[in-house]
């Protein structure tokens, strides 16, 4: 199992009380992916440029894609880059590659799929190899998981890490997902803002039409 396969499926196990923006989980995916492609050979790193290395089989049909998407034209892709490219809608990919392994499944209702409904992870040998790996302290896999939003400050895993390629990219995963809740809240006082106008000119409309009707 890789290391993307294994935080997705933690992830999906986790009670629905405590649930993962998917864009925070897709940018993390990304980077275990990187990191995957790092440990196997796939790929080095030249500071923040992502170098690619001769193509390796993975047996993994999403770190394939992702080997074959690396940029192989200098300058490079630089991390940053690479993790808002291949997170675009990546947790969603890896539900749908899930679900075609048998690993996870989606509740029925009245006979029908509830593809709108939260997945439900299959007892599995892989889940159960997942859930140890989580369970063992991986200092990569808690890095993901805390960037992802479970578990402690990712700052703490990065001690044990002796891996300069592995603590760029954790850190580069670490700062995307701060961007985007960012993005978020700007988005939600923009929104917020919004409603506060529209509020106000139906109020002014109403205000007006009563003006009217009395003269």
């Amino acid at each position: 199992m890789t290391t993307a396969r294994d935080l997705a499926l933690i992830t999906l196990g986790m009670p629905t009380d405590l649930p993962v923006a998917q864009g925070d989980l897709s940018l993390a995916l990304a980077g275990a992916e990187a990191i995957d492609l790092l440990e196997n050979g796939a790929l080095s790193l030249d500071g923040d440029r992502m170098v690619p290395g001769p193509r390796v089989a993975t047996g993994d049909r999403l770190l394939d894609q992702a080997d074959a998407s690396l940029t192989r034209r200098e300058p490079y892709e630089t991390v940053d880059d690479w993790l808002w490219r291949r997170g675009s809608e990546l947790a969603a990919a890896y539900v749908d590659d899930l679900e075609r392994a048998g690993l996870v499944t989606h509740p029925r209702g009245h006979g029908f799929w509830l593809r709108s409904a939260r997945p439900v992870l299959a007892d599995s040998q892989a889940r159960r190899g997942a859930e140890e790996r989580g369970l063992s302290g991986d200092p990569v896999l808690a890095a993901l998981l805390a960037a992802a939003g479970i578990g402690a400050d990712p700052a703490e895993a990065y001690e044990s890490l002796d891996a300069d390629a592995v603590t760029t990219v954790l850190a580069a995963v670490g700062g995307a997902v701060t961007q985007l809740e960012a993005v978020r809240l700007r988005h939600d006082i923009e929104n917020a803002a919004f409603d506060n106008v529209w509020r106000g000119q139906v109020a002014a409309a109403g205000v007006r039409r009563r003006v009217s009707s009395h003269r």
